[in-house]
């Protein structure tokens, strides 16, 4: 009989209010850079490292701790706000649909975190519209399966099945040096997130959380982190890059 999980064990990640995010469970922790093509299209996440494992950690989520990306309590010094204003209407309710010959596209905007992953050889959107040929569907199920924000959800409409990567529980800090700044946190295979009022999110495959402070859908992230003077800063210090 398989043990009954226990709340000190169990992978989750609860949002504190106006604070951090507090994982527990030992859920991996890793960081991933965002790599570009020639032409300079987003088109993989490459690991950069990899944390020790940790039973419980809690993750910076006002973007301010000297201890990134651990929280280090300067949220309380500065008046952090970290109400969490996104929907809670499950997302193929609130997605928007396009079909093309063999292919279906999800896609909730509100998700987006700007990694640029479906702008590749014309955008998914055209892709899908021409998804009867074989090279444009391949593309489209390559960007659609590696949107780390889970906008983007892609169906074949033959079997009516979701394309997606069969992910570990694990969490991704991910870079993204294009835009000289540190992206999201991803949320990979079905991790729980408990709101700071008690209540649950919709558990998905994947999804990016907010670590910058500034999003206006938290917890989820919403691009903010490009428009962060003091990050970009911190960013290209960390990794000796000379200021522009």
């Amino acid at each position: 009989m398989k043990a009954k999980e226990s709340p000190k064990n169990k992978m989750l990640i609860k949002i504190l209010k106006d604070g951090p995010y507090l994982v527990t469970g030992a859920i991996p922790l890793y960081e991933q850079i965002i790599i570009t093509d020639d032409a300079g299209h987003t088109r993989e996440l490459i690991d950069n490292e990899k944390y020790p494992v940790q039973e419980t950690y809690t993750l910076c989520r006002c973007g301010e701790s000297e201890n990134k990306p651990f929280c280090d309590g300067t949220h309380s010094k500065t008046g952090f706000d970290g109400s969490e204003t996104a929907s809670r209407e499950p997302y193929i309710e609130k997605a928007e649909t396009f079909e093309g010959p063999e292919l279906k596209l999800t896609d909730a905007h509100e998700f987006c975190d700007h990694s640029r992953f479906c702008l590749r050889a014309g955008g998914i959107r055209n892709l899908i519209k021409k998804s009867d040929d074989s090279e444009a569907r391949q593309t489209a199920i390559e960007e659609a399966m590696i949107c780390p924000s889970g906008r983007l959800v892609l169906w074949d409409k033959k079997t009516g099945r979701p394309f997606e990567k069969e992910f570990g529980k694990s969490i991704v800090l991910i870079i993204d040096p294009q835009k000289d700044c540190e992206g999201p946190i991803l949320v990979r295979g079905g991790i729980s997130i408990e709101s700071a009022d008690g209540s649950a999110y919709e558990t998905r495959n994947r999804v990016t959380l907010c670590r910058c402070g500034k999003s206006e859908n938290k917890p989820y992230c919403d691009g903010s982190h490009w428009m962060n003077a003091k990050q970009k800063l911190e960013f290209r210090k960390k990794w000796g890059l000379d200021e522009k």
